[in-house]
């Protein structure tokens, strides 16, 4: 029996986008990359660069620009496409959503001509909204259509934790969800260190953690994006990561729990809307969504920041 090479297309060849292709060649998670973007010099320029970075690392890929022909036979597409909030006028990822919805509605057409029948990550921003509106242009199988939204949020989240307790941010559980954006929030009762809820530990052992400032904490985990954005420009490293993290959950059919955005309908008492939760990722997108039992008031952070979702979602679809 012939093996398959795993192929991956990427729309959109900028900084978020060259960075995922990156992590995933170095990381060995696919034998085929295409890139496809409105820019065709740019895509073949960001692909060849890749390409002879394989040279010096541990396994061939073959990295090409192309066109949506190439998605046809493809495992995944990642969708990278659409403008950075511009921090000199204050926007958030949500103000950019009438600008992305434009660059969508082309996207969307293109992959309906395509053929393409493979898992959708889409991480182009606002995540969420963008996500459920690709999904619903599409009427794409919600399992197989995701965000990583706050997967790269709640490694900040972590990397703040691991700064406050001194910690390494790999023993510590911890997750930011809702939105990838300003109404994110963390439900601290299940936050765990070495499967230690923090909560206890902040009881038990006040002289060490008694004096952490969960919110400011939080805060910062939220702020870790605008942190890189005002520094450079733009974030791009712990996106690939992020994108490299989701796609071998998918590929190696590893049953991982991660939060991405999915579509919830009934989960959380939600409806129709697209969340970061914690799911089970497989071979087949999203196997199942993990319901934590958050208390009151960390509830109402959640539907609050549903809320915010559900309402600019309405609002993309009359874009």
């Amino acid at each position: 029996m012939a093996l398959t090479p795993r192929k991956v297309v990427i729309i959109g060849a900028g900084h978020v986008g060259s960075h995922a292709g990156y992590a995933l060649v170095s990381q060995g998670l696919a034998e085929q990359i295409v890139y496809i973007d409105i820019d065709e010099e740019k895509a073949k320029a960001q692909a060849l660069d890749i390409f002879d970075s394989t040279v010096y690392l541990p396994h061939h890929v073959n990295v090409k620009a192309g066109n949506y022909s190439d998605a046809a036979d493809a495992d995944l597409m990642v969708i990278a496409a659409g403008p950075l909030p511009d921090i000199s006028k204050f926007q958030t990822r949500m103000d950019t959503l009438a600008e992305t919805v434009a660059i969508m509605k082309n996207v969307v057409e293109n992959i309906k001509n395509s053929g393409f029948k493979g898992i959708i990550i889409s991480i182009s921003n606002p995540a969420d909204v963008v996500a459920h509106y690709i999904q619903n242009q599409l009427n794409y199988p919600p399992s197989r259509l995701i965000s990583t939204s706050t997967t790269l949020d709640s490694a900040r989240l972590r990397r703040a934790l691991s700064e406050a307790t001194g910690i390494d941010q790999k023993s510590i559980y911890a997750y930011a969800l809702g939105e990838h954006g300003e109404s994110q929030m963390v439900p601290w009762s299940v936050v765990t260190i070495a499967g230690k809820p923090i909560l206890e530990l902040i009881k038990e052992k006040p002289e060490k953690y008694g004096n952490l400032d969960l919110k400011a904490i939080a805060a910062e985990g939220k702020a870790g994006g605008w942190h890189v954005l005002k520094g450079k420009g733009s974030t791009e490293f712990g996106i690939g990561a992020s994108i490299a993290e989701v796609t071998r959950a998918i590929f190696a059919d590893e049953k991982r729990v991660l939060p991405v955005s999915v579509l919830l309908n009934g989960e959380y008492g939600q409806y129709d809307v697209y969340a970061s939760v914690p799911a089970v990722l497989g071979i087949n997108g999203v196997e199942e969504i993990i319901e934590l039992h958050m208390k009151a008031e960390e509830k109402e952070e959640f539907d609050k920041s549903c809320k915010t979702m559900k309402e600019n979602y309405e609002i993309a679809l009359t874009l």
